[in-house]
């Protein structure tokens, strides 16, 4: 089973990668963006076949390490 976590940076916490990001598309010619968010995927291989399981150990792991739940929020998708 995989699961995939994306960790990004809560709204309102300042972005500076996404900023220069941003910066560097609009210099590029690419005006309609209107912001731009830099976050991390994290992919696990996991070895159960239980989802609902796997879902929580997964949710576990990312309050306790994975993310940092002050600044960042995050999301999980279980194949």
């Amino acid at each position: 089973m995989t699961a995939t976590v994306n960790v990004f940076l809560k709204e309102g916490v300042l972005d500076p990668q996404g900023k220069a990001a941003h910066h560097a598309l609009d210099s590029l010619g690419f005006d309609d963006v209107k912001d731009v968010r830099i976050g991390k995927q994290i992919i696990l291989q996991l070895d159960t076949d239980d989802k609902v399981k796997a879902e929580a150990e997964v949710k576990e792991m990312c309050e306790t390490l994975l993310a940092n739940t002050v600044i960042e929020d995050y999301t999980i998708e279980i194949n």
